[in-house]
């Protein structure tokens, strides 16, 4: 009895607790999800890029 009382509760709180985002806000936050995970996404291929070009000049020098 105790999962059945869970699931009602879990469902109460979906239903009438949670503050769900209007579509607005939730296409808002999605754009600025996007524009963070380019803008990681170009830091770490620099600095991929940093790393690439320093190994290459000094294993060259050998």
């Amino acid at each position: 009895m105790k999962i059945v009382e869970y699931i009602k509760e879990a469902y109460n709180e979906l239903v009438h607790k949670t503050s769900w985002p209007t579509r607005k806000e939730l296409a808002q936050s999605s754009v600025i999800v996007l524009i963070a995970s380019v803008i990681l996404a170009l830091i770490v291929w620099l600095m991929d890029w940093c790393f690439e070009s320093i190994m290459t000049f000094v294993y060259g020098l050998f």
